[in-house]
Formats: structure tokens, sequence, C-alpha cells
């Protein structure tokens, strides 16, 4: 992923006004260390931090049409630009850039071409011959964007706060699947796909579209230029997304360029259960596999630089994107500059844990679409910045446009989890690729329980960062938490530990309203809190907090009195896990943790 820094109608054209962004573009260059680009056009500046991923010999930006009057700034990849290429026949391109589409489309169709695009992105785009310019974002979020107001009614679009939390009156998220137009003066929403209403739908379970729909996904996402490889934990979506990868790879460029072996990584504590899992998948597959072992205490030293990097306070984010966060940097050692990875599966297929307990299929499905809304500002968040942080790329095709779409249609009775017939988490996509004649896992990994990445990497870490917390955050600064942060105050100390770190980065009242709140249980929203009255004293966003769910779950809590304020609430942690269980998930087959 590259970066973007867009200041556009700033009153200000002069040579101080270019150092500053300048300045502030080189805050976003760790996620496009290979170049840099600054576009100035009386007051509007648009600047560019790439990460050459395609055509990284002439694919500098910004990028311009033919006479240079329309330029553009992008963060993303389009996959269908060889198509769209094809139907622009009247214009010359300067690159061969999967991004150079879109000044072209933007001259044939002006701002009603946002939907042609298939992939993922954030631009601005800035046309020169009337000064107007318009801002977009991909339909679910997968790359991130920010965009802020200054006090000289100025408008500043980033790809991450740090480029212009400092120079902006007020900012927020930019918000997916939504464009900003100067012309309207605001925000107009460009996509709006049929499950968005989050009406229920009818069509049936058919294994062979949504399988064919699900490589697809992943076989577009083979286009590339530069040494890549696949996160691998050995939990089913990853699994998935490396066997198939390593299924179609034979053939494509990327092949030819770079050989038909597959690489894969591993991230975990020594001994844990992703470990285990992701090797015994690297075998069966034939990767290359890449095992990195980190420390409770490698992960304590790094949440600072974390926090700094993925821009949030969350509890849950923070957690998962430690490792991911570690192992990135390795992965960039070794010269790859590309992953493929298994994110939104879990939000499309009610993968996890507490939808064990959803009541019917409307709510199931309208959870589910509650979480694919949000995707932004969690994992896609965290898939984004703890991979951009070291130059890497992370590409999902869990979340491509026409496989949500494919998946989303699905009757959500077949996404029900029905233990008494074999029905466990996400049955739909597990028995999609349940194929006995050219099997692509392992039974066991296929039906594996479904095991949050925080969680997989080695129970020790959730574990080992809450007690480091406790250290650092007394009973008296929690007292008075509701005074100190009364917008979404911290209810454990491990929430206030890095509400600290966070504000101390980011201490404008716009950074701490741009991170969601409410009450959780194994990830949920706060509406599905609902579902299980045990969970409101359990609320934990770890899987372990799903009791009488998952096989190491922590123990049940005592009902507790009312908190009458931020004060008097406080965090309910069991340090103590269970150990190996075993459970009866289908006939004849059990799936062992540890």
């Amino acid at each position: 992923m590259c970066g973007i820094l867009a200041v556009l109608g700033c009153s200000d054209d002069s040579q101080a006004k270019r150092v500053r962004v300048l300045e502030l573009s080189r805050r976003l260059k760790h996620r496009g260390p290979d170049w840099s680009g600054l576009y100035q056009h009386g007051d509007c500046y648009l600047s560019h931090q790439r990460l050459a991923i395609i055509d990284p010999a002439s694919g500098d930006q910004p990028l311009f049409n033919e006479d240079k009057t329309i330029a553009v700034t992008v963060n993303g990849e389009i996959y269908n630009h060889e198509e769209l290429r094809q139907r622009l026949t009247n214009h010359k391109f300067r690159t061969g850039s999967d991004c150079d589409v879109i000044a072209h489309l933007y001259e044939e169709y002006g701002e009603n071409f946002i939907d042609m695009l298939d992939g993922v992105f954030s631009f601005v785009l800035l046309d020169t011959r009337d000064n107007s310019f318009i801002a977009a974002r991909d339909a679910i979020g997968v790359t991130s964007l920010y965009i802020g107001w200054g006090l000289d009614g100025s408008i500043w679009i980033s790809s991450e706060l740090k480029g212009l939390n400092d120079d902006c009156e007020h900012f927020e998220t930019f918000p997916p699947g939504h464009l900003y137009s100067s012309k309207l003066g605001g925000f107009r929403q460009w996509s709006n796909p049929p499950w968005f209403s989050e009406a229920i739908p009818s069509t049936p379970y058919d294994p062979l579209v949504l399988r064919r729909a699900f490589e697809n996904a992943v076989i577009k996402r083979l286009m590339t230029d530069v040494p890549f490889g696949v996160l691998l934990s050995g939990g089913l979506d990853s699994s998935l997304v490396a066997s198939i990868t390593a299924r179609h790879l034979a053939g494509t460029k990327a092949a030819r360029q770079w050989g038909t072996q597959l690489h894969s990584f591993c991230v975990g504590l020594e001994g844990s259960p992703d470990l285990k899992a992701a090797r015994e998948v690297a075998d069966y597959l034939g990767t290359l596999h890449h095992e990195f072992y980190f420390t409770v205490q490698d992960g304590i030293d790094a949440i600072e630089d974390v926090i700094y990097h993925i821009e949030t306070y969350d509890v849950t984010t923070i957690r998962a994107s430690t490792p991911m966060f570690l192992m990135s940097r390795k992965i960039k050692s070794l010269g790859v500059k590309m992953v493929i990875s298994g994110e939104g599966s879990d939000e499309i297929f009610g993968g996890y844990l507490y939808f064990h307990k959803a009541p019917n299929k409307e709510e199931l499905h309208q959870e589910t679409c509650r979480k694919i809304k949000a995707l932004h500002q969690y994992d896609c968040l965290r898939a984004n910045k703890s991979t951009s942080a070291w130059g890497l790329e992370a590409r999902v095709p869990f979340l491509d446009k026409e496989f949500i779409n494919v998946a989303m249609s699905i009757d959500p009775e077949w996404k029900m989890i029905k233990r008494e017939e074999g029905r466990m988490e996400k049955w739909v996509l597990r028995r999609a690729f349940d194929d006995e004649e050219h099997p692509y896992l392992p039974k066991r990994i296929l039906y594996r329980q479904k095991e949050q990445f925080s969680d997989g990497v080695g129970y020790g870490w959730i574990d080992g960062v809450k007690a480091h917390a406790a250290e650092n955050v007394t009973d008296k600064m929690m007292q008075n938490a509701a005074y100190i942060f009364p917008h979404n105050t911290p209810t454990t100390k491990e929430a206030y530990y890095y509400r600290m770190i966070f504000e101390r980065f980011f201490p404008q009242n716009s950074a701490r309203l741009s991170v969601p709140g409410g009450a959780s249980v194994a990830c949920s929203t706060a509406k599905a809190v609902e579902w299980d009255a045990a969970w409101a004293n359990n609320l934990d966003p770890s899987g372990r907090a799903a009791l009488g769910v998952h096989l190491s779950a922590y123990e049940p809590q005592p009902p507790q009195p009312p908190a009458t304020s931020a004060a008097d609430v406080s965090s309910n942690v069991i340090d103590t896990i269970p150990g190996i269980n075993e459970v009866t998930t289908s006939p004849g087959l059990a799936i062992i943790t540890q």
C-alpha cells in the first residue's frame, strides 16, 4: 500500500507551504519507501509515497491524463485495469500502472466511474481545468483514508491520521464506499450493494458457486511484478487462501517472474496453536514456510510503535496488530513486498464464536452486515496499517466485491450453527472446499475451530499484556477514568494503558472520536451482546470470552452489581486457562486445540 496526502484550496501557494506538505508527506514514507512525488497546482497539492507493486519502473505518481490537466494520487490496486484499458481505446497511457486508468475514466464518465473499478483504493483526483476535485475510498475500506478541514477553508485527505492531525481543525475517518466532491461540497455514497440494506436474502446455498467465486477472488490478486507470499496462521481462512494460491500459481505472470514455489509466513509464541497448524498446512501444500517467533516481552516492547502506526486504542485491534506488525518486519526483510491474507471471512460467514448464540437467521444476517460495515475500523485497519508500517502490502480476497455479493446473497439459514447437525461456524465455506477427489486441505484443518489471531499466536500473549497493563495502571487511575477519558471510557486496565499511549501520539478530540467503542464479547457488536445474558459479565474481545463455545474459554464470572459510573467498572480477568480439550463437531471429526 502507498501513502497519499492532498491539501486542497489552502489559499497558500508559497514555498513554505510546499515544504510543509513535503514534511507531512514524509510521515507516510513507511507506506511507500520506493519513491516520492509531489504535484502542485496553485494552492492545491497532491503528494504520494509509493510502494511499487505493479510496473515498478514507470508507475511513479501522481499520475496524469494525456495533457496533464487531470492529476491523481492513488493508494490501491485495480485488478481489472487491463479490461478497462481496452474500453478506453481513444486514450494514451503514460505508464503500465494499474491505477493509470483512473484519470482517463474520469475524462470519459465524470464522477460516475468509480463503481467500474474492481479493486481496493483511496484516491484524490484534481481537475485543473476548473480546480475541482474528487476523493474516493473503496467499498469496504480495505485501504485507510481520513479527511480533515483547516481553518483557512482547506480540505485535507490522508492515508493516515498522522498526515493531517496537526494541521486540521477537525478530521474524521473517510467513510468507505463514498465519494467527496468539491462540486457537491460533501459526500455521496457510490457503493450500494444488495446486502447493504440488511434485507434477508433467500438464494439457496450452492457450494460450487461459492467455491468458484472465492477462487476467482484469489486468482485476481496474483497480479504482481514483485515477490509475494501468503500469511498462513493454520486457520481455515488463511489456509484456503494458501491452498488456492498454490493451486493456481503455476502459469501466472508472477510464477514466470518469481517461480512456482509459494512462500508462506506464520508468527506466534513458541508452541502456539497457529504455529503447529500452519506447519501442517505448509507441509501439505508444499510451500516454502517461514516461522517467526516472538516473546510476550517482544510484543509489549512494540506496543507503542504499534499504536503509533495503527492509530487506534481499540483493545482487540492492538492485541492482533502487534504480532502482525512484528511479522511484517521480518517478511519485508526477506525481500517480499506483498502478501495475501484471510481477513473478512468471519464477518461474512458468521465465523466468530459468539455466532453460536445467534437466535435466528435474521439476526445472524443483520449482525454479519453490521460487521462488514465496521471492518474498516477493525480488521481492515489492522491488516492495512500493520503491514504498511514496514512497506508491505496485504491483499484480502475474502473482501472481493463480487465474492461478498455472492456470499451475502445466500439464505442465512445455511450460516446458522447447528451442532446437532454437524454444522460448526463457517460451515458453508468449509463444505464448499470439502473436495474428496482433489482435497484443498487436511480435514482437521478444514474443520479447525475458529481461533482469533490474537489468541492463535499463543494464549500467553493476551494474558501477558493484561498482566503488564495491571502493573502500569493502578486502581486509583481506574477510579478517575471517566473524568480523564469521558469519551469511550476504558473499563479495563489494558484499555486504559492503550488509551494513554494513543492520547500521547494523537491528543486531538477528533482523533479520539475516530475510534469506535461499545461493549463486545469475542469481537461482537454491542447489539449481539444481547444474545446471551451471561456475556454481560465477561466482556472481552478474545474468542475465549465465548463461554460454552471456545474449547479453552475463560471461566464464567458471577453477576456484578450495576456500575454507577465508569469508576465502578472493573475488568474480569481469569489468568488460568484449561488444558487440552476435545469436541466432536461432525461425525468422525475431532477438533483439538492446545
